[in-house]
């Protein structure tokens, strides 16, 4: 995968997949250089032998192919930026990854266009609630559908107009702060 959005959209659709109705995606950096990435949810979670297989890009859940690549693809590329992948899971409570990268080294994944991601992600997934928060450079925005929902109240939140409002709201609050 070409960047952090890609990386995104794939474990998150990983999470709608196990049936979660609640997402959060962090994207952070602390001072000492490192930037964490981590998606959690409420999903149907994994029993502590499959999150051990879950980075073995041989290995995957699906019936409809019999390889899994996201999870495998994403330790790659934060062990090529010098970090690491961590997977917490508990069966019917969900999971957590949290990847970490240093963030200037050469060859970390650029960040993508991560309101495009988060846009599709609300488009194709309505009845799912997904937050994002974002603290990079010292700058702090969080993103709320459950917010959204409330603003738009009778409005489903994948209408169009919706969506191009949170494209608009997104792009000014995340991409210009990379």
């Amino acid at each position: 995968m070409e960047d952090l959005s890609l990386h995104i959209l794939d474990i998150a659709e990983n999470s709608i997949n196990a049936r979660a109705k609640n997402i959060e995606i962090t994207l952070s950096d602390n001072e000492e250089g490192i930037m964490t990435l981590v998606i959690s949810d409420d999903g149907a979670g994994m029993n502590r032998e499959s999150a051990s297989k879950v980075t073995d890009p041989f290995f995957t859940t699906r019936t409809t192919r019999r390889v899994g690549m996201g999870i495998p693809f994403l330790k790659e590329a934060a062990h090529a930026a010098e970090g690491e992948l961590l997977i917490e899971s508990v069966p019917s409570v969900g999971s957590k990854i949290t990847a970490t990268f240093k963030k200037a080294h050469i060859d970390r994944k650029p960040f993508g266009n991560i309101s495009e991601t988060i846009v599709i992600l609300i488009a194709g997934n309505p009845t799912v609630d997904f937050k994002y928060n974002h603290f990079i450079n010292g700058s702090k925005f969080t993103f709320d559908t459950k917010e959204i929902r409330e603003a738009f109240q009778d409005v489903p939140i994948n209408s169009t107009q919706v969506l191009s409002f949170i494209r608009q709201y997104l792009t000014e609050n995340i991409n210009r702060k990379i």
